[in-house]
Parts: C-alpha cells; structure tokens; sequence
C-alpha cells in the first residue's frame, strides 16, 4: 500500500515540473503578443526556471539526504505552488520572469524527492518497473496537460497554465499525510550553499551572454561576463574537491554507468529542450496552428512513452544497459532529422506525425533505461544526490540548449532575413521598422506580403538548422552509450 502511495505522490507532483517544462512553452506567443516583448524576453521566462531548478537540484537532493525525502518533497510542492499562483497574476515580464525562478526553486526540492523516494520504497529487483512505472504515468498527465493547457491558453488566457498546477499539488499534499519518512541516516555536515551560489552565478552567467549575444550588446561585455561564468564553475570543481560536504561528490563518478549515463543525459536532453521550447513557435506562428492543436500535436510522444514506460524500464534487466542506451539516441537522431525535412505546409499526418512517431520511439527506449542506469550504479545511501546529479544533468542541457540554440537560430534567421530583403524593393521605413523588431523574429507583423513571406522562410530555415544540429547532438550520444556505458547489467556500487 505505501509504495503504490509513493508511486502516485510521485507521479503527480514530476508532473508539475513536467508540464512547465512544455504548457509554458505554448503560451510563449501569447506572451510575446501580451507584454510586446521579443525572443529574449519569453527566453528568459523559461530560462530563470530552469537556472535555479538546475543550480539548485544538487542541494535539493541532499537536503532530502539528510532531512528527510518526504519533507523536503513536501516543501518543494508548497513553493512551487504559490510561485505558480504569482507568475498566474504577473502583470510584466519582469515580475513573471522573477516568479519562475522562485518556481524553479520549488521544482529544485520536488524534483530530486521523487525519485529518491521510489528508489528508497522499492529493492532494485523492481525498481526498474517502478521507475518505469513513474515515467509512463508521469507521462499521462504530461499527455493531457499540453491539450488542456493551449485550451485554455485558446480560449481564457496563458495565465490558466500556471493555476494548472495547483490542483496537482493539493492531491500530492493529501497523500503524502500517510506516506512515512525516509532519510539518509549517515548523512552528516553542512549543505554546500557556497557550491550552489558558485552554480548559479556560473551558470546565470553563461546563459545571460548567449540569450544577449545576438541582441546587439557589447560583445566585449559579454565575452567578460561569460569568462566571469567559466571562472564561478571552475571555482566549484576546487570547491567541490576539498569541502567535507560537497553538493557533488565526485567519488560517485569513478563509476563508469554513472559517469557514461550523465553525459548521454547531456546531450539527449538538450535537443529535447530546443525541440520543445522552438517547435510550438513554429507550429503557431508559422504554420499557424491553434494553441489547443499545437499543445495536442506532440501528444503520440506522451501516449507512446505511456505505452511502452514499463516495457522500457525492463531493457536493462534483460539486456543491459549499452544496447538500449546506443539504439534510443540513434532513433532519436533520426527523428529529429525528419522534424528537419517535414514540409511546413504539409498535413499533420503525413509531415509532422511520422517525426513524432520515430522521436518518441527512441526516447522511449532512452529514458527508463537511463534513468535505471543511474540509480543502480551508486549505493541507495546516495539516492538523493545521484538523482539530483542526473535531475540537474537533463535540467543543465535544456537551460543551455534555449540559451544556445536561440543565439543560433536569432543569428541564422538575422543573416537569412537580411539577405531575402536585399532582394526586395521595400520602403525604407519599412526596412526601418522590420531593422527595429527583428528579434520578434516570427512574431513581426509588418503590411508587406513579400516582407511577411521573407520572415516566415527566414525562420523556417533557422529552425531547420536548430534541428540538424540536435540531430547531430543525439548521433554523439549515441556514441557515448556504446563507448562509455558498461555492456553488462548496471549494477549499484557498494554500500548498497
């Protein structure tokens, strides 16, 4: 009876953090038309979140570690919910911006809780399933949140996709009453906020100079504050080497699963993230899809990793963990290629749904196993940590991916756009006004025909390159999963 409470206190408090992780991104147009702000404004939104969920994961894990996994988890649901309620009633950007970091402060507690305490409830013998379990229930209401969130995004406003979160958290709330404490009971020192600050500032650093780098701001600037970025991480590796209590002990990387398994989640996730952040932008501003269609288009994914989470969760069992973690990637990759070739004007069915169908497949065979992968190569005693490592791993990659693939694609289409009104006889007030809101990118909207048709193909190409860049990422992945990760059964260190 306990573990089936902990499977579903579980499953929907991760379902919060991962409908954030894509209802946010469809109301993106919505904000932009809302607040006249341009790609770095609606970035940002996305992007405070993620920075301080993945600055501070690492210390949400090992607060769990040592106060206990429920209560942290507890916590962690409270503050996402009433940072929720604040970025549903923000009335600029700044003040939304601000909210979804204190959100991501939240999501840093509840994240790492969930599943340290499956892994804390269940023997490794099934953790696999449990784990399975988690992903593919998680993913039901990640299914059907998309759908509800455009909805109401469609008919009421994008300020309803953060009230969503509220009656999930009361459920979790109530059923955590009768679920009991689990800790580490060797835990011992002080929490390392000296590394999470160094994080943050590393971290908040890098991500400030690629969202700004194409805005027009001085690149010496940047260039600096991006060094000053390096500097903060290259602080927290010293750090980390010689504080009593590290955030993140590098001793659980001489494992090579654990090891292999975090720089595939890298570089599985970070495409993932750019894919999810740019693709509802094109679908409504581009192929103009409504919110509701364009939150249901990626809804074959959600059904597929539903499907088959469980059957996923067993491929390590059965056949270890390097031949899932080589073929997902792979798949993957050549999903993405397909959302690259798939025709903008084309059918749902036949250019968007064939993509969707190949990505979600590799995915599915991907996340279980490498979920498992991590858990099982280090002892429970360090569940909390490992999982937030993992946690801060995927959540790292996607705060990148936005910051660098944005820069990417701002760039890309600047150049495009410039070039295909070379070729056109515009007014120069035109030329003017579309110079001045060029980081709206497809969000402009100026009388000229042949001007629109410009900054349409200029954004289709750029997001094409998006995508072929991240397909190139999950090729390198794949690599990773056949040359780092052990071809065995992933086995825990000891201590277990």
């Amino acid at each position: 009876m306990t573990a089936r409470l902990v499977l579903l206190a579980t499953i929907l408090g991760s379902s919060m953090a991962f409908l954030d992780g894509t209802v946010v991104n469809l109301a993106l147009p919505a904000l932009q038309q809302t607040f006249r702000t341009n790609m770095s404004g609606v970035q940002w939104v996305v992007e405070a979140y993620a920075l301080t969920l993945a600055s501070l994961l690492l210390v949400g894990g090992s607060m769990g570690d040592r106060y206990g996994r429920k209560k942290i988890y507890v916590y962690g649901i409270l503050l996402f919910a009433i940072s929720s309620i604040a970025c549903g009633v923000a009335v600029n950007i700044p003040w939304l911006i601000g909210a979804r970091a204190i959100q991501g402060i939240g999501a840093a507690l509840l994240v790492p809780g969930s599943l340290a305490l499956i892994t804390a409830t269940f023997p490794e013998s099934e953790r696999g399933r449990a784990i399975g379990t988690w992903s593919g229930f998680s993913a039901v209401t990640a299914a059907l949140g998309p759908v509800a969130g455009g909805w109401l995004i469609q008919h009421f406003s994008w300020r309803w996709v953060f009230f969503l979160n509220i009656p999930f958290a009361l459920a979790v709330l109530a059923l955590c009453v009768k679920i009991p404490e689990a800790r580490n009971e060797d835990a011992t020192g002080s929490l390392d906020w000296l590394g999470a600050l160094l994080t943050t500032v590393g971290l908040g650093s890098i991500t400030y100079a690629l969202i700004e780098w194409p805005s027009g701001a001085s690149h010496l600037l940047l260039g600096a504050i991006a060094v000053l970025g390096a500097i903060a991480l290259a602080s927290l590796g010293y750090l980390e080497e010689h504080t009593p209590a590290p955030m993140l002990p590098f001793a659980l990387f001489q494992s090579r699963n654990f090891t292999g398994a975090n720089l595939l989640t890298f570089f599985v996730y970070a495409p993932l993230g750019a894919l999810l952040f740019f693709t509802p932008l094109d679908l409504i501003q581009i192929q103009h899809y409504s919110t509701t269609q364009a939150g249901a288009a990626f809804s074959p994914f959600i059904v597929t990793m539903l499907l088959l989470s469980r059957w996923a969760g067993r491929l390590v069992e059965r056949f270890g963990s390097r031949l899932p973690l080589t073929v997902g990637p792979l798949l993957t990759s050549v999903g993405f290629a397909m959302f690259a070739l798939a025709p903008q004007e084309g059918h749902y069915w036949r250019s968007f749904l064939p993509a969707v169908l190949v990505m979600s497949l590799g995915m599915t065979v991907t996340v279980a196993p490498l979920t498992t992968t991590v858990m099982n190569a280090v002892p429970k005693s360090n569940a909390g940590v490992a999982s937030g490592i993992n946690n801060a791993v995927s959540r790292l990659a996607s705060l990148l991916a936005v910051a660098a693939f944005g820069a990417l694609l701002v760039t890309v289409f600047v150049h495009a756009l410039h070039d295909r009104l070379a070729s056109l006889s515009l007014p120069p007030e035109m030329l003017a006004e579309i110079q001045a809101n060029h980081l709206q990118l497809a969000a402009m909207k100026v009388p000229d025909d042949r001007a629109m048709h410009a900054i349409t193909q200029s954004f289709v190409h750029a997001y094409r390159t998006v995508l072929w860049v991240a397909s190139g990422s999950l090729l390198l992945a794949s690599c990773f999963g056949w040359l780092v990760v052990t071809p065995g059964k992933s086995k825990a260190r000891p201590g277990e």
